[in-house]
């Protein structure tokens, strides 16, 4: 039986806006790797995604989460926005908000970058920062007391839990790498909420069955790769697939500080640390076939990292 909602419930005017902001999501580039990896019959290509609003492949994931709570009822310019993050899909929700002028406010671990920390207070967000030892795991904690305690004053997102976060991404990321390269064979990408992994893998499968899926995660609980998790020691997300990944493979975080250097010196592109720990399980993937096109993502670049690549280059 379907779930009839009142108009008046909805805010319209907040409704267009939101609709209307749509046109600054997706549509990513893809960049194929040409000095890095030269093998005869194998291309690999990453789709960067920081060239969409809010700079990051969490727009997709915000917006979706943003636009189904307004169509709903349960979000209006007089009830804040409330979830955990590791800072991107924060800065995405932030952004939005902005936009809208809709409250938003966000746990964050005190170890964010302090690129990120800046970026959110610039965009107003209300920031609660929680321990540096429990990460995303201990915000997810706080966000959920919090939203119990007020239930009035928040419409809590949930990202590791809502459907919008994966659909996001069926209903676009898949849709553009496919039309962009129908003769894809392999897809790879680092789990975090698992949305973008979940979402344009369970798509590709159903567009052609043959693509195989691999999934990365760091080698070890104490990682230094922001975002992504290690799901055997993790709180794992509910909208997480452990069926889907044709193959795992995991990644080490130094694996992925030279690859920030790699992909700088030889492609021009300048990585954040999840993206270049994708960047190597790609490659990885790529190097062991002898035919194929192997498609990956890169979720942001380092304009939140810049102490880091500093360091580095």
């Amino acid at each position: 039986m379907s779930t009839v909602i009142s108009t008046s419930t909805i805010d319209l005017q907040l409704l267009r806006s939101v609709q209307q902001l749509g046109t600054q999501i997706g549509h990513t580039p893809l960049h194929r790797i040409t000095r890095l990896f030269n093998k005869p019959g194998v291309t690999v290509y990453a789709k960067k995604e920081w060239k969409q609003l809010s700079g990051s492949v969490k727009a997709r994931a915000g917006y979706a989460i943003f636009k189904a709570a307004i169509e709903n009822g349960s979000l209006t310019k007089q009830k804040a926005l409330l979830d955990a993050t590791s800072g991107n899909t924060g800065i995405a929700y932030a952004t939005i908000g902005a936009r809208l002028g809709v409250p938003v406010t966000l746990c964050l671990p005190e170890n964010a970058s302090p690129e990120r920390k800046e970026i959110l207070r610039s965009l107003d967000a209300e920031i609660i920062y929680t321990s540096r030892f429990e990460g995303t795991d201990g915000a997810q904690q706080v966000a959920r007391a919090l939203a119990m305690e007020q239930p009035e004053a928040y419409y809590y997102a949930d990202q590791y839990r809502n459907d919008n976060n994966w659909k996001a991404h069926y209903h676009s990321t898949a849709l553009e790498i496919f039309e962009a390269l129908p003769g894809i064979t392999h897809f790879v990408a680092g789990l975090g909420t698992s949305g973008t992994f979940t979402g344009t893998g369970r798509r590709l499968k159903e567009l052609n069955p043959a693509i195989r899926l691999t999934s990365l995660q760091p080698d070890n609980p104490l990682h230094g790769l922001e975002g992504w998790k290690h799901m055997e020691t993790a709180i794992v997300p509910t909208i997480y697939d452990s069926t889907l990944a044709d193959d795992n493979l995991e990644v080490g975080t130094e694996e992925a500080w030279e690859m920030i250097k790699a992909a700088y010196h030889y492609e021009q592109l300048l990585l954040s640390p999840s993206a270049a720990a994708n960047l190597v399980g790609a490659l990885q993937v790529a190097e062991k076939l002898d035919h194929g096109v192997v498609v990956t993502i890169l979720p942001d670049n380092a304009d939140k990292y810049k102490d880091i690549i500093k360091k580095l280059l």
